[in-house]
């Protein structure tokens, strides 16, 4: 007798309430393991928690309380920054994993398997992150955080061509603009174990990026909707800050983003 699969759903869910943060990185990777391997079935049984969990004991705080970051250069600063990137990184292991639970059922295999390889990735990112935040003095935690980019999950997850327009294509976007400036000052102060994590990074985002343009682009070529209007019209709707130059227009085109799209409403 064929033993019953659990539901990827089950999978996700559990990834998601999972709150300490080696235990999440290894659960990400877990769902997105066994599923490609197919040991998960597609079924959505139960439904995705309002938010995730997350570190006990982490300090949030809103974005406009956050303490400034100066000029690299002190072992404050260089921490501030590594800090940010890490929780940067941990937040989007849980926004890959809840586009995944919550969206799959309508969107499909390929979108589950696509979304889920971005938790996976993004479980790798933060792995590299907090371990450079230990050599530092400073595991990840020490400093508050904000809730800004959960927000963003917040406010689109009644429709998924708005957490597509606003994750993947304009918040995962924006990490391709501010990545290469950082890894420039980076790879200046003579740290090439930083450069590295950060060209890592980059490279993986520009497939995300990839990921989320594609899914976008179906439903509006299934619903017969003007992809850039849409876009446009969405963005207005739910992203609450500035699309602010430069811009990584290579990068951006890589990932499915064309310079029409956001020139225009910058």
């Amino acid at each position: 007798m064929t033993p019953v699969r659990r539901s990827v759903a089950a999978a996700i869910r559990d990834a998601l309430s999972t709150g300490e943060t080696n235990a999440k990185v290894f659960a990400a990777r877990a769902v997105a393991r066994d599923w490609r391997l197919g040991r998960l079935a597609f079924a959505f049984d139960v439904p995705m928690p309002d938010r995730p969990n997350w570190p006990d004991g982490l300090e949030l705080r809103l974005p406009g309380k956050m303490p400034k970051r100066g000029k690299m250069g002190t072992q404050g600063n260089r921490v501030a920054l590594w800090h940010a990137l890490a929780h940067i990184e941990f937040v989007a292991i849980d926004l890959a994993l809840d586009m995944a639970g919550r969206f799959g059922e309508s969107m499909g295999e390929d979108f589950v398997s696509d979304f889920l390889s971005v938790a996976a990735d993004e479980a790798m990112h933060f792995a590299l992150l907090a371990r450079k935040l230990d050599s530092l003095g400073a595991p990840y935690g020490t400093l508050p955080v904000h809730d800004g980019l959960w927000s963003s999950a917040a406010d689109t997850a009644h429709d998924v061509t708005a957490r597509l327009a606003i994750v993947p294509m304009v918040l995962e976007a924006r990490g391709l603009d501010v990545t290469p400036a950082t890894l420039d000052r980076v790879r200046a102060q003579g740290d090439e174990n930083g450069a590295k994590i950060l060209e890592r990074i980059l490279d993986d985002e520009i497939r995300h990026v990839a990921f989320g343009s594609k899914h976008f682009h179906r439903i509006c070529a299934d619903s017969g909707w003007n992809p850039r209007e849409t876009w446009q019209n969405l963005v207005e709707m739910y992203f609450w800050g500035a699309l602010k130059p430069p811009f990584n227009d290579s990068a951006r085109f890589a990932g499915g983003l064309p310079r029409d799209y956001y020139a225009a409403i910058a």
